[in-house]
């Protein structure tokens, strides 16, 4: 069963949410800290993250490339716009599957849950066709994945 919770909202907009054991510390920091991330930000089992570069300021870049060893290669750029430590983050993305796909702004908040962390990310894209692109990627699959090796290191 899923812990992750993925909704569209509007024609533009994805709403991703999901609790986790950790602090809003500790799952602020595994969103920035390019060592960490290479450690759960890998989607379906068998895919590495060999290059992560996260300059977590504003203005900051952002790269993630992933590979499942078998030429499935793709990569991520991006950058910071706003973060307030242990709360929120907003960045701006684009996956290149080769060709990069347009900006998705993202928005990330890690609110007290209990003792855990409460994660919501509001995804914002271009038009629908763009959201609808995303969604077919398997992302939800992927995020899973991650969320749970991520939740799993806590």
């Amino acid at each position: 069963m899923s812990k992750l919770s993925l909704r569209s909202d509007g024609d533009r907009h994805v709403i991703v949410a999901r609790r986790f054991k950790a602090s809003p510390e500790a799952v602020y920091r595994a969103h920035i800290e390019p060592k960490i991330m290479q450690k759960w930000l890998l989607g379906p089992p068998g895919w590495t993250m060999p290059v992560c570069i996260s300059e977590a300021k504003p203005g900051g870049k952002l790269r993630c490339e992933w590979s499942d060893g078998k030429g499935g290669d793709f990569y991520l750029t991006g950058e910071y716009v706003t973060l307030e430590p242990f709360r929120r983050i907003v960045h701006i993305e684009r996956m290149h599957l080769p060709d990069p796909t347009p900006d998705n702004h993202v928005e990330t908040m890690f609110e007290p849950d209990g003792t855990g962390t409460l994660l919501t990310m509001r995804m914002t894209l271009p038009n629908a066709e763009a959201r609808a692109a995303m969604l077919a990627t398997g992302m939800e699959e992927g995020m899973e994945a991650s969320y749970a090796r991520l939740d799993g290191m806590s």
